[in-house]
C-alpha cells in the first residue's frame, strides 16, 4: 500500500532538514510506480522505497543538495542499460525513473498537515504540481471535493488550475506527468487514498498474526470480539482500532462501505452466522470466512452461497497454520485492491 500514511506520521516540523522524494514518471518497467514517495528525514531516517536499493544511495546525495539549495530538483535514472557504466548494473528495472526532489519549508509543510486531516477522516484527495522553470519551482494544489480546494498556487491562475484539476479528477486519470495544452509546462498529478480498512471479526490467537500482518501491509486494521479477555492491546498492539461487544451492537457502529474488508474469524458456530447475516445486506470490497464450502452452507442454512463470499478466505497456497494463513488471507486482500484500482484506471 502507499508509503504516504507512514510518511506523513513522521513529518512533525518543517525546521527539521526533511526532504520529500516522489517517482513522478517511468518510462517502461520500475521497482515502484508514479506515486511512490519516501521521507528523507534531516536526522538521517529514511521512510519508505522508491526502488530495491538501486537508488537510494544516489539520492542521499541529491538531497543534501536539496537541502543548501531550498529548492525542488528532478532527478532521472536510466536503469535500462545492462552494463555496469550506467545507472542500469543489471538491476533488471529496464526503466527510466524521474524522481522529484522537494524540501519541506513552512508552505509544504503545512499543506501535507491538511492532507493527513483528510486521509485520516477517510477522504480521498487529487493533487497537482505544477513544474516551473526546470522544475526548481513547483506549486502544489489538492482538490477534496468540487467546491473544496487547498494549496499554494499563484492566485492569478488559481481559478483556472481549479478548474483543469476538477476535469482531470472526473477522468480518473492514471498517477504521473502530463502536459496541459493551456499550461506553459507539465503538471504531476496523483490522488492519495485512506488506508483500505480490514475489519477483523474474532480476537482468538490466529488473528494475531492476521492482525500484525495487514498492518505492516498497510491497512487500517479493527479488531472486535465480545470477549473482553481477549480482544485487548495487550494481544494486538498493531491494531489501529479495538472494539469490544456483541455483533448486533458493533457492526452499526462501523459504518462500513464498499471500500471496507472483513474477515470472519471468531471459531463460534453462531457467532460466525450472526455476523454473516448482518454483513451479508453490506456491499464490501472484501468478505472472507475461515472454513470450508460445507460449513459455509451450514451458516447460510442450505441457500445458495454468495460469490462475493471468500471461502476459504485467503488464496490457495496450501497455508498451515496461523501464520501461513494470514500470509494468504493478507495476500488475497492485496490482490482484491490492486485488481480493483488498476481496472478502474483502465
Amino acid at each position: 500500500m502507499e508509503s504516504i500514511h507512514e510518511i506523513l506520521n513522521e513529518i512533525t516540523s518543517s525546521k527539521e532538514g526533511d526532504v520529500l522524494a516522489t517517482i513522478i514518471h517511468v518510462e517502461g518497467s520500475a521497482y515502484r510506480k508514479e506515486g511512490t514517495s519516501m521521507l528523507f528525514k534531516g536526522n538521517g531516517k529514511e521512510v519508505g522505497l522508491l526502488s530495491a536499493g538501486c537508488l537510494e544511495t544516489d539520492l542521499a546525495y541529491r538531497v543534501q543538495e536539496t537541502r543548501v539549495w531550498k529548492t525542488p530538483q528532478t532527478v532521472t535514472y536510466d536503469m535500462s542499460a545492462e552494463d555496469d557504466l550506467t545507472w542500469g548494473n543489471g538491476a533488471g528495472c529496464n526503466g527510466i525513473i524521474t524522481v522529484l526532489l522537494e524540501p519541506i519549508d513552512d508552505s509544504l509543510f503545512e499543506l501535507l498537515t491538511k492532507l493527513k486531516k483528510f486521509l485520516l477522516n477517510g477522504t480521498s484527495v487529487s493533487m497537482m504540481k505544477i513544474l516551473f522553470d526546470h522544475n526548481k519551482k513547483v506549486e502544489t494544489l489538492f482538490l477534496v471535493n468540487e467546491n473544496t480546494f487547498f494549496g499554494n498556487c499563484n492566485e492569478r491562475i488559481l481559478d483556472h488550475l481549479k478548474s483543469v484539476l476538477n476535469e482531470l479528477h472526473d477522468t480518473h486519470y492514471k498517477s504521473g506527468l502530463r502536459a496541459i495544452e493551456s499550461l506553459t509546462t507539465k503538471v504531476y498529478l496523483h490522488t492519495f487514498h485512506p488506508k483500505p480498512r480490514l475489519i477483523v471479526f474474532g480476537a482468538g490467537k490466529d488473528a494475531i498474526p492476521l492482525v500484525k500482518l495487514a498492518s505492516i501491509a498497510g491497512f487500517f486494521v479493527t479488531i472486535t470480539d465480545w470477549r473482553a479477555d481477549l480482544c485487548s492491546r495487550e494481544y494486538f498492539p498493531d491494531a489501529d482500532q479495538i472494539f469490544v461487544g456483541f455483533p448486533s451492537e458493533i457492526i452499526p457502529r462501523l459504518q462500513l462501505t464498499t471500500s471496507d474488508s472483513a474477515i470472519i474469524i471468531t471459531h463460534q458456530f453462531q457467532k460466525d452466522k450472526e455476523i454473516l447475516n448482518h454483513l451479508l445486506n453490506i456491499n464490501l470490497k472484501y468478505l472472507g470466512v475461515l472454513g470450508g464450502k460445507k460449513r459455509i452452507q451450514r451458516l447460510m442454512d442450505g441457500k445458495k452461497v454468495d460469490s462475493e463470499i471468500n471461502s476459504p478466505a485467503g488464496l490457495q497456497i496450501g497455508a498451515e497454520g496461523p501464520e501461513e494463513i494470514a500470509i494468504s488471507i493478507i495476500a488475497e486482500l492485496i490482490q482484491r485492491q490492486r485488481i480493483k484500482k488498476e481496472s478502474k484506471h483502465e
